[in-house]
C-alpha cells in the first residue's frame, strides 16, 4: 500500500472508530428536559449530571494519557471504549435517579478520557508533519458529527421505545468502536525504554512550554463554553417553545443541537484551516470575540420566540467551534514529540475541567435565580463571556508558537 493511501486508511479507520464511540454521547443532554420529571431533578442536580462527566474525564486523563507514553495507545483504548460501553449499558438498565445516574454518567467521562484524547494520540503517533494538523482537525470533525447525531438519534429512540432505548444505542456503537480497534487499529510505533529518571506522570517540561500552555488555557475557556452550550442547548430550547407557539414538528430540541453541531463540526474544519491561512494566534483571537458577544445575547433570545432563539444558537455553535481544533492542533503541534501524551494531559485536563464546572456553573445560576426565566437564561449564558477572556490572555502573554504550514499571526 503507497504511503499516502495508507496515511488516509489510518486517518479513517481512528475516525470511524471515534464516530462509532460517540454514538451516546449526548444522548443525557437530549434527554435532560424528559428527567427533570422522571427524577424530579433540580437544576443544581441538573448541573451536576450534566457537568460530573467531564469532570471525571479531567480526573482520568492525567492516568490514562501518559500511559500512552509508555505503552502502546491502543491497549489504553480497548480498556476505554469498553467502559464507555458499559456506562451505557448502565444508564439503560440500571440509573433511577440522581446518585445512580451520578456513578454511571462518571463512568462515562472515563471511558471518552481514553477514547477521544487516547485515540488522538495514538493518530498523532502514526502522522508526522504538516499532515498532523488536518488529521487532528478530521478527527475532531469525526467526534463532532457522531455526537451530534446523538441528539437526534436520542431523541428518536427515546420518542418511540423509551429513554433506555437511547443508552441501549449508544452502547452499541461503543461495542462497534472496540470491534474496529480490535481488528483494525495499527501497532503503534516502537519506542525506547524510558530512561528510570522519567516518572510515569512528568506534567513540569509541558507546565514550562509556554506555547501549549496558551493554546491549553484557551481550551479550557473553550470547553467551559461548548459543553454548557451542548449540556443545556435542548433545554433551552425546549423553554423558549413553552413561551409561544411551540416548535415546529421538523426543528425540534434535539433537531436543532443536532444542527448546531454540524454545523459547529465543519466550522471547527474550516477554522483550522482559516487558522494556517490568517496565522493561528490572530484567528483564534477573532473567535473568542465573536463567541464572547453571542454568549452575551444568545439567553435573551428565549424572549423573542423559537426562531429567533434556534436560529442565534446555530450561529453561536458555529463560533463556539471555529476554534476548536486549532487549539488542539496548535497544541499538539507545539508538544515534543516524547511528551506528547503528556501535553495531550495537560490540555485536556485543562480543557474538560472547564467542561465539568461551566454546566454545573450554569445549573447553579438557574437554581440560585430561582429557575428558568428569560432573564435568567440570559444571565446564565451571559457569565461565558467573561470566562472567555481567559483565552485572549493566554494569547496575548504567553504568546505561542505557530505550526509549521501555518500563516505567521501577529504577536
Amino acid at each position: 500500500m503507497e504511503r499516502g493511501t495508507r496515511l488516509t486508511f489510518t486517518i479513517a479507520v481512528f475516525c470511524l472508530a471515534q464516530s462509532l464511540a460517540q454514538i451516546g454521547a449526548m444522548a443525557f443532554a437530549a434527554l435532560l428536559p424528559a428527567f427533570f420529571a422522571e427524577w424530579s431533578l433540580s437544576h443544581a442536580e441538573a448541573g451536576w449530571l450534566s457537568g460530573i462527566m467531564f469532570g471525571a474525564y479531567a480526573a482520568a486523563v492525567p492516568i490514562l494519557l501518559p500511559l500512552t507514553d509508555r505503552i502502546e495507545a491502543r491497549k489504553v483504548y480497548l480498556c476505554a471504549v469498553s467502559t464507555t460501553m458499559l456506562s451505557h449499558l448502565g444508564m439503560a438498565f440500571f440509573a433511577d435517579g440522581f446518585w445512580t445516574a451520578l456513578v454511571f454518567r462518571a463512568l462515562n467521562g472515563i471511558g471518552w478520557a481514553g477514547t477521544y484524547m487516547v485515540g488522538l494520540k495514538a493518530l498523532s503517533d502514526q502522522v508526522e508533519g504538516p499532515a498532523q494538523s488536518r488529521a487532528v482537525a478530521v478527527h475532531g470533525a469525526s467526534t463532532g458529527i457522531s455526537s451530534s447525531f446523538s441528539f437526534v438519534i436520542a431523541g428518536v429512540a427515546a420518542a418511540h421505545f423509551g429513554w433506555q432505548a437511547a443508552f441501549m444505542v449508544g452502547a452499541g456503537g461503543a461495542f462497534g468502536a472496540l470491534l474496529v480497534a480490535v481488528t483494525l487499529f495499527p501497532a503503534g510505533p516502537r519506542r525506547e525504554r524510558p530512561a528510570a529518571t522519567v516518572r510515569l506522570v512528568d506534567l513540569k517540561p509541558v507546565l514550562r512550554n509556554a506555547s501549549v500552555m496558551a493554546y491549553a488555557l484557551g481550551y479550557c475557556a473553550h470547553t467551559w463554553e461548548m459543553f454548557v452550550m451542548r449540556s443545556w442547548v435542548v433545554t433551552f430550547l425546549t423553554f423558549a417553545a413553552a413561551q409561544g407557539g411551540g416548535a415546529p414538528n421538523f426543528l425540534v430540541p434535539t433537531m436543532v443541537a443536532t444542527l448546531a453541531s454540524l454545523l459547529g463540526t465543519v466550522s471547527s474544519v474550516l477554522g483550522n484551516e482559516m487558522a494556517r491561512r490568517m496565522g493561528r494566534k490572530r484567528w483564534i483571537l477573532l473567535v473568542f470575540a465573536a463567541s464572547m458577544a453571542l454568549a452575551l445575547l444568545v439567553g435573551f433570545t428565549a424572549g423573542m420566540g423559537y426562531g429567533a432563539a434556534a436560529t442565534v444558537c446555530l450561529l453561536y455553535n458555529a463560533a463556539i467551534y471555529a476554534d476548536s481544533s486549532s487549539l488542539t492542533a496548535g497544541t499538539v503541534g507545539n508538544a515534543d514529540p516524547e511528551r506528547r501524551g503528556a501535553a495531550l494531559t495537560v490540555h485536556a485536563m485543562l480543557g474538560y475541567g472547564g467542561g465539568f464546572v461551566g454546566p454545573l456553573a450554569m445549573g447553579l445560576i438557574l437554581h440560585v435565580l430561582g429557575g428558568e426565566s428569560v432573564f435568567n437564561w440570559g444571565i446564565g449564558f451571559g457569565h461565558i463571556a467573561v470566562v472567555l477572556l481567559v483565552g485572549p490572555l493566554a494569547i496575548r502573554i504567553l504568546k505561542p508558537r505557530d505550526l509549521p504550514g501555518d500563516r505567521p499571526g501577529a504577536d
